[in-house]
């Protein structure tokens, strides 16, 4: 996704409005060492979704034959080979945000490239949602071992920062499903609906950018992912708490 916004000179100038907006709406300058906190107990969870999501895209390719990944280096949980620093920064401050497109060939697939497209786009939103699942799960064993023993803070910015792993990768899974281009949203509607030879495919794909901008500045996106991250996030804890 990376090229898509890094392209476009006014991507750049909606993440700084967005990200003072942020900043402003965060009380930075009522509390500027709180806001600082919260970032640095925020930066484990974009690396890590950011990664894992970045790094699932590769290896599902790589795995269904197409060699690009790999010669790229990007079958790798190395999150240099991965993040971006603008969509990790946008990520950071305004809630969404993108790694470093894994760049496919669709025709070196092995066989049905339709089906190999259409795994490699979700293999991302998957894993984020896997892992999501499984720190949820860590946060339970963390309590159930060492609960009683471990200091109140290091346990409180502890299960801080694993919380806020469960929710990045939610954000991430969610924000990648919208259908909207460059998202794996519209990869995965562009492979079911078959749009790619259509004449319409062209015409959504270039037109994905200013949608995107105006869902955006409308604040969209995150009135549609908000209340699916609480309910997802409420239903991880109520499985394991």
């Amino acid at each position: 996704m990376s090229n898509f916004f890094r392209n476009n000179i006014f991507s750049v100038g909606l993440i700084v409005i967005l990200a003072v907006r942020s900043i402003m709406d965060n009380d930075f300058f009522r509390d500027p060492l709180g806001w600082i906190i919260n970032m640095l107990i925020i930066i484990p969870g974009v690396i890590i979704g950011i990664t894992v999501h970045e790094y699932a895209h590769a290896l599902a390719a790589y795995k269904l034959g197409d060699m690009t990944p790999k010669y790229q280096k990007r079958v790798s949980l190395n999150p240099i080979r991965h993040i971006d620093p603008i969509g990790f920064v946008a990520l950071l401050l305004i809630g969404f945000g993108w790694g470093k497109p894994v760049q496919v060939n669709p025709y070196a697939f092995r066989k049905n490239p339709r089906r190999s497209n259409l795994i490699t786009d979700v293999a991302g939103i998957a894993t984020n949602f896997v892992m999501a699942f499984l720190f949820m799960g860590l946060m339970k064993l963390l309590f159930v071992t060492l609960g009683a023993t471990l200091p109140y803070d290091v346990l409180y910015y502890t299960v801080r920062v694993m919380s806020g792993i469960v929710l990045m990768n939610l954000v991430l899974m969610i924000f990648n499903l919208l259908p909207v281009p460059p998202l794996d949203g519209f990869g995965i509607v562009t492979e079911i609906f078959d749009l790619r030879n259509k004449p319409i495919y062209d015409q959504l794909y270039n037109m994905g950018f200013p949608i995107l901008m105006f869902l955006i500045i409308l604040n969209i996106p995150s009135r549609v992912i908000s209340p699916i991250i609480n309910a997802l996030y409420t239903m991880f804890e109520a499985v394991f708490f």
